[in-house]
């Protein structure tokens, strides 16, 4: 049975892809409110069990567990509703739009009122859209720093802060857990500061409080800011643990960090 405090458990997760094992029993648990970071050399399986977790794949072992309910036979869209987002390791955004009309998409799946209300534009329809419109302004515009930007062409936009207009469309669905790939690849210093704030600030402030899976290769980035980390290596957990107890980790630094202490005091 699910702990109370355990928002979501992946047991036993198995997927090939041409023979290879992407994933080869992986087991890992996420507790509520916690930033919970996944690492791995590339290919080790980050990226494919994030995509077992949003639906994009199916297993062909294991199961997946969300607040103790089996999410498997779910789409991603039902999963979607039930509280889960996620960003891209690469930027899937609508870049013929503006950054306000890109948010709003990811507010779509709470919209309530139907195409005959829609078509009429009266009522409950405009009162809705208010609400909408005033949570991702007040909420999101202003957390993310992107007034300036809201009504510009996102693919006219910097890639810094294109990767701010895909966290604030995930944020858009009010999610639980929210799944990251990568937030900081490609981005400079200062913008790389940037975005381990606002993953902090949703993860810490009570307006939000949002679970998050980070997956990510700036080691600085995951030691400074994960409560526990697990680490990935050809489809395997390896270890599984707070930062401190995975970069001491004989077979995580032979895996894939090399000399832990160094890289991480280059943050400091």
């Amino acid at each position: 049975m699910t702990q109370p405090d355990i928002l979501l458990q992946v047991e036993d997760l198995h997927i090939a892809f041409g023979g290879v094992n992407a994933l080869a029993g992986v087991s890992v648990e996420v507790k509520r409110g916690e930033i919970f970071s996944l690492i791995g050399p590339n290919g080790a399986g980050k990226t494919v069990l994030l995509n077992f977790i949003s639906g994009l794949y199916k297993p062909g072992g294991g199961r997946i567990l969300f607040n103790g309910k089996d999410i498997g036979p779910l789409k991603p869209h039902q999963r979607a509703r039930l509280g889960i987002s996620r960003t891209f390791q690469k930027i899937e955004l609508f870049s013929g739009m503006t950054v306000l009309d890109n948010i709003r998409l990811g507010r779509h799946i709470h919209m309530k009122t139907g195409l005959l209300d829609g078509a009429i534009y009266l009522g409950r329809t405009s009162r809705e859209e208010v609400e909408h419109r005033e949570f991702i302004e007040r909420e999101i515009i202003d957390l993310l720093e992107i007034e300036h930007i809201r009504d510009k062409v996102v693919g006219m936009l910097a890639y810094g802060l294109q990767k701010r207009v895909e966290l604030a469309r995930a944020l858009a669905l009010n999610p639980t857990l929210i799944l990251l790939d990568e937030p900081m690849a490609g981005l400079n210093l200062e913008e790389t500061e940037d975005m381990a704030r606002f993953i902090l600030e949703i993860n810490e402030a009570e307006r939000w409080r949002i679970t998050c899976i980070l997956v990510e290769h700036d080691m600085g980035v995951v030691m400074d800011v994960s409560n526990r980390v697990a680490v990935l290596n050809f489809g395997e957990k390896i270890a599984d643990g707070s930062p401190q107890e995975v970069q001491a980790d004989p077979a995580v630094i032979q895996a894939y960090l090399g000399e832990v202490e160094d890289l991480y005091a280059t943050r400091r």
